[in-house]
């Protein structure tokens, strides 16, 4: 697992350093991760708890639909820093109401470890 994420950070790096700099932002979005997660999730726990699962992956979207789309606005009006800053703090907002909308909706999901 380490080394995925270290793949992720060279592989991001490298590219940004490139005339192919956009592709940078590409390759943190590759689902390593979630494969790795919805592998283990599939093999311990039921299709229906799996398509959970996949369900609540598609909804996290919109946090992150909501930080590049701040960040987007943010890097002409602030250093880049604080524009990183506050479209992570942002972030943080829809994320924290998703976490607490589904726990509100699907109880049963969490209670079921």
């Amino acid at each position: 697992m380490p080394g995925a994420l270290i793949a992720t950070v060279v592989a991001s790096s490298l590219l940004a350093l490139t005339r192919f700099y956009p592709f940078a932002g590409v390759v943190p979005l590759l689902p390593v991760f979630a494969l790795i997660a919805h592998y283990i999730v599939g093999g311990k726990y039921t299709l229906a708890e799996l398509k959970n699962t996949l369900l609540f992956c598609l909804y996290s979207m919109v946090p992150l639909l909501v930080y590049l789309v701040v960040l987007y606005a943010l890097v002409d009006l602030m250093p880049l820093k604080w524009a990183l800053v506050c479209a992570a703090a942002v972030w943080c907002l829809p994320a924290t109401l998703l976490l607490i909308l589904w726990m509100k909706f699907h109880a049963d999901a969490a209670t079921a470890v």
